[in-house]
């Protein structure tokens, strides 16, 4: 089906994905300075007490967006605003399986279909317990992005792309989010591997901090994750992160447009 995820990923050029903790800092802003900085699919990530796949950058953004009271209502309320803001940027709930499925899936998918929400990461639920949240995204709608790792081998990969759609998140490193680099030579072997096994886009994600690394994967991705070096600028700004926010995607963007 024609969507703003498969419009976006259709473009010639890579696309730059962002990320952010909803409510860590002024949320409405950020989101705003990431799509005026060139961010082509926003992530909005839902706090979680144990955020086990992310390092401690996301960790204590999770911490400080729990203690400020962010509950998923107002999650569901920062994308349904985004939504009305933002008409044509894709937006993705990243997040932990408690706060999708506590109050059931299809309560879940009916607030991301009524909030504009265009798919959902779910870092803990494997695909072969896809039935606990992908049938009730899939009859709103709403993409299921799924997870490929460096140890998802020839045997397994079949299993995770068989219901995944929007993109593939290729997570470069065995590890949690912004700690390690991969280097761009397993990079390009691992998106050639998952290119020849499925169409769904590539996007590359952990560990992308600079603009550098950004030109270099997209060279190879069809698309580029940055999340932690956009937190680790919320924790230092605060209230007055959305200028720095907004310039540093603008660098990233340069560079991964300097590829074409």
């Amino acid at each position: 089906m024609t969507d703003r995820l498969s419009t976006t990923f259709a473009n010639a050029r890579p696309a730059l994905v962002t990320f952010v903790t909803g409510g860590d800092g002024p949320t409405p802003a950020i989101l705003d300075a990431l799509v005026e900085g060139g961010a082509d699919v926003i992530e909005l990530g839902m706090p979680f007490t144990d955020p086990m796949a992310d390092g401690p950058a996301i960790q204590l953004a999770n911490l400080r967006s729990l203690g400020a009271g962010t509950k998923t209502a107002d999650i569901f309320q920062l994308a349904s605003d985004f939504r009305a803001r933002h008409p044509n940027v894709p937006l993705v709930l990243m997040g932990y399986a408690n706060p999708m499925t506590i109050r059931g899936s299809d309560w879940f998918a009916d607030e991301c279909a009524k909030a504009g929400v265009d798919g959902v990461i779910c870092v803990d639920i494997p695909p072969e317990e896809d039935p606990e949240l992908g049938p009730s995204l899939r009859a709103k709608g709403i993409h299921l992005i799924r997870l490929a790792t460096p140890t998802s081998d020839a045997a397994r990969l079949p299993t995770i792309l068989e219901g995944s759609s929007g993109f593939l998140y290729y997570v470069s490193v065995a590890g949690i989010t912004g700690l390690q680099q991969a280097a761009q030579s397993s990079i390009e072997e691992a998106v050639a591997r998952l290119k020849a096994a499925t169409d769904i886009p590539i996007a590359v994600g952990f560990g992308v901090r600079t603009p550098e690394q950004a030109r270099a994967i997209g060279a190879v991705a069809d698309g580029v994750v940055v999340g932690s070096a956009i937190i680790d600028l919320v924790a230092e700004h605060g209230a007055n992160a959305a200028g720095p926010v907004k310039a540093f995607t603008a660098s990233l963007k340069a560079a991964m447009i300097a590829n074409k």
